[in-house]
């Protein structure tokens, strides 16, 4: 009885190590729970800008030297955020809205949207901005926009999202509507990359469907989020598939697309094809989940990640409560290492435990004139700081 009793015991223990191993470990490495934060400020100083607040996204306009940063509240994000499966259509904003921020003057203007006249609104996540082709002065900004659906239950269906493309330029106060494009495949949009035509544009679904029970715990193991590509001519396609969190999308002058995944922890790179489609051409890892990407003049990839996944949850659920945060940077090995296939060299920039910078999910390098800026989708302010 003895023997056959300590058999049992071993055969339980046997299959609780191989579930672990199989299938906890993996989920609790890829939130970083045993991670131990590592403070790094470098900065020469760093200043906040309280009027900006809950910005998921911000992109340099490289030649002005000014930020556009996609806002909504604190308080809107902890009922409506489609990609945290917060769907209480009822408590989201009805006045989120795309700003610039000047750093010389540190001026900030609020767009005011023009022929926009959708019943649903605005409710902004990524985000990027792109000169026009034909008008250097003239500037293209493409909106993921998490609108609710028309009739139906959000908690049943999820929202109904959208990519918006809208016209301005840097004195016009004005954000002009061009169209909104929506399709089967832009699923669960959560950045954009456009491009210079208005017409063309690359997004990311972070998931593979818009509501599911343990949703993102289901496609940990079974992955389904993917890359879009969309022109308004010739309709939109999916171009990857079978990916697993999806996050931030940014491409390099060459064309080349890089893709966080944020699950994943990595960075995803891409090769464009004459038909539009991507080819991966290289998959560069990081310590932490990642959020949005950016790139600056120099070439390299800054993107902002979640030092403790846990944290950043709570952050969402309750904005006063702060998060770590922490900034990556992605370039082209240079050093010996390069010999053995370590193509990329991942550095990390900065790290705080949310003091200063809370709950980030955007950073970007402005080489030129030495600034860094980070912002987050539950932030309190917009910080600045001097490199």
């Amino acid at each position: 009885m003895a023997m056959a009793s300590w058999s049992v015991v071993f055969s339980i223990f046997a299959v609780s190590v191989g579930i672990y191993q199989l299938y906890v470990s993996p989920i609790l490495d890829a939130i970083s729970v045993f991670r131990v934060h590592q403070p790094l400020n470098d900065f020469t100083s760093c200043s906040i800008i309280p009027e900006l607040k809950a910005c998921e996204k911000i992109v340099l306009h490289q030649p002005s030297g000014k930020l556009f940063l996609a806002c909504s509240s604190p308080e809107s994000r902890t009922h409506w955020l489609p990609p945290m499966d917060l769907l209480d259509a009822e408590g989201r904003s009805t006045e989120d809205y795309v700003a610039i921020f000047d750093p010389k003057s540190k001026t900030i203007t609020r767009l005011t949207l023009e022929n926009f006249d959708s019943a649903r609104g605005l409710s902004v996540h990524g985000m990027d901005v792109v000169p026009s082709s034909s008008n250097p002065k003239e500037i293209f900004v493409y909106l993921v926009n998490h609108r609710p659906p028309l009739y139906d239950d959000p908690k049943e269906v999820g929202a109904d999202s959208t990519i918006e493309i809208f016209r301005t330029t840097l004195t016009s106060g004005k954000l002009i509507h061009l169209r909104t494009v929506e399709d089967p495949s832009i699923i669960t949009p959560n950045d954009v990359i456009g491009y210079s035509d208005g017409k063309s544009f690359y997004f990311t679904n972070d998931h593979g469907r818009k509501v599911m029970k343990l949703r993102t715990l289901r496609e940990f193991f079974r992955p389904a989020a993917s890359v879009g590509y969309c022109h308004i001519g010739n309709g939109c396609k999916l171009v990857a598939r079978k990916m697993t969190g999806n996050n931030g999308i940014v491409k390099a002058p060459n064309g080349t697309i890089f893709v966080a995944g944020s699950l994943a922890k990595a960075v995803h790179v891409f090769d464009r094809q004459e038909d539009n489609s991507i080819v991966l051409a290289d998959v560069i890892p990081c310590e932490t989940p990642l959020d949005n990407l950016s790139i600056d003049v120099d070439g390299v990839v800054w993107g902002a990640g979640f030092p403790s996944v846990l944290s950043t949850a709570r952050h969402i659920q309750r904005p006063t409560t702060p998060a770590p945060s922490v900034a990556w940077k992605f370039g082209i090995n240079a050093g010996p290492n390069s010999f053995y296939g370590e193509k990329f060299k991942v550095e990390r920039a900065f790290e705080d435990n949310g003091t200063l910078v809370s709950g980030a999910t955007s950073v970007v390098h402005d080489a030129e004139r030495q600034l860094v800026f980070f912002h987050g989708i539950a932030a309190p302010w917009l910080t600045v700081c001097k490199v």
